[in-house]
């Protein structure tokens, strides 16, 4: 059985098919594959092979700290309300950014720079400037680069947003996951409806040029037709881009995940539904659908680079700078080089 959406084709054979549990989707190659026979001798020398290429730079840096626990989360995170506990963490990524850097051809532009976390505006304003001082220090920043970061807009007010544009950032990402009251009290991720808008608000005022928002289907209590209020409610946020990701439950690997009833998991038929469900909402207003989990405005510079065949997907998702290569700080990111991959160590 076959069925059609613009762009979009489903086999139900072929899902059926290979229905089974796999590495994340989201990166290639997963990181089950990355090993420790390609040692920090070789990262070097992979550093030094990239700078005769002379290719442009993206950055990524991960804050793994969070103030309370998604049950859904899959990411490397340390959960505490002691916001003291960053500085050495925040001392030992400077660490690390002085000394890759300082292998790395000074001449060479960063094009993109990325806070991921966890949540990286669980930083107080000083860390944040502290951090974001050297990064600027030890880089080539180019004045037309994309800088995002990703918020928790359960921990966040006016004036820390204005304070993030006012500083740099130009793009921003935060998730929204379902506006679902059952869904969200049974994934420990309680943000009312009112508090959501209120932060985009924030976001627009304070001109961020890109807007991203992130849903994951597949939740406790989801149905296609809950689903699709938070769809609705989403389009009404207007955001630039949307994510829409396919939850992974794997309490062997993530414990907090025991907490999820899954008695209340949507089984796999329902959640096809809702994706097919949630690609059609999307696509007739005004979004389009870029590929696996992403949409975009149609004047979007996503839509853009797929229209032009400019499109590149690398860890981060997807890029319009196919031409960059990506260097990871911070505990368990990655660095992506043309001819080579590093992984950092999970410990902090």
């Amino acid at each position: 059985m076959v069925f059609l959406l613009p762009g979009v084709k489903f086999d139900l054979d072929l899902i059926q098919k290979y229905d089974t549990r796999a590495p994340r989707y989201t990166s290639y190659p997963p990181a089950t594959e990355l090993n420790e026979t390609f040692t920090q001798t070789d990262f070097k020398a992979a550093i030094a092979a990239s700078n005769q290429r002379k290719t442009p730079l993206s950055l990524y840096f991960h804050i793994p700290f969070c103030q309370s626990a998604c049950y859904f989360c899959g990411c490397n995170t340390v959960i505490s309300n002691n916001k003291k506990i960053a500085e050495p963490y925040l001392e030992h990524l400077v660490q690390d950014i002085k000394n890759t850097s300082a292998l790395i051809d000074s001449q060479r532009n960063v094009l993109q720079i990325h806070w991921g976390g966890g949540t990286p505006n669980y930083l107080e304003r000083d860390q944040v400037e502290f951090l974001w001082k050297n990064i600027n220090h030890y880089f080539n920043i180019d004045p037309q680069a994309e800088i995002s970061i990703e918020i928790n807009p359960r921990y966040i007010d006016r004036n820390y947003i204005l304070f993030l544009r006012q500083l740099g950032f130009n793009r921003i990402s935060f998730g929204i996951q379902d506006f679902n009251s059952q869904v969200q009290v049974a994934v420990n991720r309680v943000q009312p409806e009112e508090m959501l808008f209120d932060v985009m608000s924030w976001i627009k005022e304070a001109k961020f040029e890109s807007v991203n928002v992130d849903l994951i289907y597949g939740l406790p209590y989801q149905t296609r037709e809950t689903f699709r209020e938070t769809v609705k409610k989403t389009i009404a946020l207007d955001p630039d881009r949307i994510v829409v990701f396919n939850f992974a439950y794997v309490p062997w690997l993530k414990p907090t995940q025991k907490n999820i009833p899954q008695e209340a998991l949507p089984p796999a038929d329902e959640k096809l539904e809702i994706l097919k469900m949630t690609i059609e909402e999307l696509t007739n207003n005004q979004y389009l659908f870029i590929g696996m989990d992403h949409f975009a405005k149609t004047n979007d510079e996503l839509a853009i680079a797929q229209r032009n065949g400019t499109l590149k997907r690398n860890f981060q998702g997807y890029t319009t700078h196919a031409e960059t290569e990506l260097f990871g700080f911070g505990a368990t990111s990655i660095s992506m080089l043309e001819d080579a991959y590093a992984h950092n160590h999970k410990e902090l």
